[in-house]
């Protein structure tokens, strides 16, 4: 087991929440790299605390976890996600790359977006043998949680999906590539129609690729503002593909809950 010492994307409030609980990373085995981005383990220990509301940006990925309260899956959130964390308490996740949970399921993903369901409900007994499996361990055991994990999926191990890899490609292109700010844009750099690309994110993403191109600029502002870095406003605005920059608050605000300013204020990051 190798951990990804990459630093974690979409964690609002950073400094604040380091405080609270702690994150951990791992790379999955290569024969399931193709499907899981990361396992992560988030532990914290709040008692005699009051509770604390833990927020993320999220990305367009879906993920399972086992909780305190359960096993589950997670579809994409639109917004903000939050958690209260109270007391003490482990939580293992799988995160899938952004495509790759489809195979598992033959289910379109959009079905889960903004939703989150029981893993029985999903998976059957299977699920809930998993989460029994993880809750036996100790909760500093993190090698034998993400064994557990990659144990269940090799137990589900779906049948070759070239989209997989070619959806794969495309988050890439959006994520590293500025210039693609709309469907129109991915579409013709991947010869595909502007429909097929929309019924293909629907399929195994869950979100329009409009959805993916500017959750991906958001959180690359979410990182700046984090680092301190000077903002311009209407260059975020433009790099996110607004026409002004009064649209880009409007849903960084709708998101993220504050409007940029107030995040920056919040974190102590201005410059």
């Amino acid at each position: 087991m190798e951990a990804n010492l990459k630093k974690p994307r979409g964690v609002l409030n950073e400094p604040v929440q380091r405080s609270k609980f702690t994150l951990d990373l791992y790379i999955p085995s290569p024969d399931l790299e193709a499907y899981v981005e990361q396992y992560w383990i988030v532990k914290w220990d709040l008692t005699g605390q009051e509770p604390y509301m833990s927020e993320v940006l999220p990305h367009p990925s879906v993920h399972m976890t086992v909780e305190p309260d359960g096993a589950w899956v997670t579809g994409v959130v639109e917004r903000k996600f939050t958690r209260k964390l109270q007391n003490s308490g482990v939580v293992l996740g799988i995160k899938f790359h952004p495509g790759a949970f489809y195979p598992f399921t033959g289910i379109p993903v959009q079905r889960w977006t903004g939703q989150t369901v029981r893993a029985e409900d999903v998976f059957g007994a299977d699920a809930v043998a998993y989460e029994h499996a993880v809750k036996s361990l100790d909760s500093n055991d993190a090698a034998g949680m993400v064994t557990q994990a990659e144990t269940f999926l090799r137990g589900r191990m779906p049948a070759h999906d070239p989209a997989v890899a070619e959806i794969r490609g495309i988050i890439e292109a959006i994520k590293n590539d500025r210039s693609i700010t709309g469907a129109q844009d991915i579409a013709r750099q991947f010869h595909l129609s502007v429909r097929m690309l929309q019924r293909m994110f629907g399929k195994y993403v869950g979100v329009s690729p409009k959805w993916v191109i500017q959750r991906f600029r958001l959180l690359e502002v979410a990182d700046k503002l984090e680092e301190g870095q000077p903002w311009n406003w209407p260059q975020f605005a433009a790099e996110l593909g607004y026409y002004d920059q009064s649209h880009f608050i409007k849903d960084f605000k709708s998101i993220v809950g504050v409007s940029p300013e107030q995040y920056v204020r919040n974190n102590g990051t201005g410059t």
